[in-house]
């Protein structure tokens, strides 16, 4: 059995409220540490609850997904402020229902079942839209922004659950 491989990274759209939380955060950092000099200990831990909270806001504002595909395997990793990487899923192909197009008429009849939505995409609509839905043994849909190249390779292994228009 060949191996094939295929990576690809996506960049995922930044909430307006994690933008709006981390300038937030920023600014009481600054404001409970100029404050510390004047009501001393209170305000310094504050400030650095503050500061921690700013860190944590900066990660999770600065977010990248990366798939890799590998033998019938496709690996979600997520990457915090491109210093951070957590392996959020796995998935493998013999266990997939259908791989298409978010908007394709293949997946009509799946769009009423009560499944788990997760969302590894760019996590908005552009146009054309180049968003996939990945339904997984029935309980699970996952969304992704793959490349060319790796719905190829996905099509390669799968051709009956992996359609393109």
């Amino acid at each position: 059995m060949s191996d094939t491989y295929v990576e690809c990274l996506v960049k995922a759209r930044a909430s307006g409220l994690g933008k709006v939380l981390k300038v937030l955060l920023i600014a009481m950092t600054v404001f409970f540490g100029l404050a510390t000099l004047i009501f001393g200990l209170f305000s310094f831990v504050l400030a650095v609850a503050a500061g921690i909270g700013a860190y944590f806001a900066h990660l999770n504002a600065d977010l990248e997904y990366e798939y890799l595909y590998l033998d019938k395997e496709v690996t979600v990793d997520k990457v915090l402020a491109r210093t951070r990487r957590k392996r959020v899923a796995v998935y493998s192909l013999d266990r997939m229902e259908i791989f298409a197009p978010y908007r394709s008429h293949h997946l009509d009849s799946y769009r009423n079942r009560n499944v788990k939505v997760k969302d590894y995409s760019i996590g908005e609509e552009q146009q054309p839209d180049l968003r996939y839905a990945m339904y997984y043994e029935g309980g699970e849909m996952a969304l992704f922004s793959p490349n060319e190249a790796m719905v190829k390779a996905m099509k390669n292994a799968s051709p009956r659950k992996v359609f393109t228009e």
